[in-house]
């Protein structure tokens, strides 16, 4: 949970339809003048940007609450000033505030969200979440190596799929959202049962 947690003041790149989740990866082609200055800036800085998704693709649409911080890893700055840049997601936060910047990009004070510190799934939901994955994915025709998913940490695997999963932007911020790996653990296991039973002709949609 968020409170009392370390606030800090992050440049934002509000992209609908682009999710991060801490440990995964989310690559970027960067041509907007200002969100080129973003990229410089943060290079020049801590190579930190905050990905976060407005309510709709306007200019200065609001913002939803929950975003992820990423760290610039990769990065090809091209000879007419576009970027292509891969972020690491680090760390969900929470927007407290907008601030009023001179920047031509927004920035907002924010509240870090630890996750690092979550308790692991109980057995029994690792194994009932990967048995409906597993489902999700023959449903699908989906080709997935699951000697090397067993492989993984619990976080690594919850968040990559709910990153990869073919659900809509709005059900993927409510799993950015969730406040706790189980919750997120429950929420996918939902959403997969869901999408299972109406197919890609009904959206998954939590609106």
């Amino acid at each position: 949970m968020g409170s009392g947690l370390e606030t800090t003041r992050i440049s934002i790149f509000p992209l609908s339809g682009a999710i991060l989740f801490p440990g995964l990866q989310l690559p970027l082609h960067v041509f907007e003048p200002r969100y080129r200055a973003l990229v410089e800036d943060s290079l020049a800085r801590d190579r930190m940007i905050g990905m976060i998704q407005p309510h709709r693709p306007s200019e200065g649409a609001p913002l939803f609450d929950v975003g992820c911080l990423g760290r610039i890893g990769e990065v090809e700055a091209l000879e007419d000033g576009r970027f292509n840049l891969v972020l690491d997601g680090v760390t969900r936060f929470r927007v407290m505030e907008e601030m009023e910047v001179d920047t031509p990009f927004r920035q907002v004070r924010a509240e870090l969200l630890s996750d690092n510190d979550e308790t692991a799934l109980l057995p029994v939901e690792r194994a009932a979440f990967e048995e409906e994955a597993k489902s999700f994915a023959d449903a699908q025709g989906y080709s997935v190596d699951w000697e090397q998913v067993s492989r993984l940490d619990d976080m690594s695997l919850i968040n990559g799929v709910a990153q990869v999963a073919p659900f809509d932007a709005a059900a993927k911020q409510a799993l950015l959202e969730t406040d706790t790996l189980g919750e997120r653990c429950s929420l996918l296991v939902q959403l997969m049962q869901f999408f299972g039973r109406h197919g890609e002709d009904d959206s998954v949609t939590l609106q």
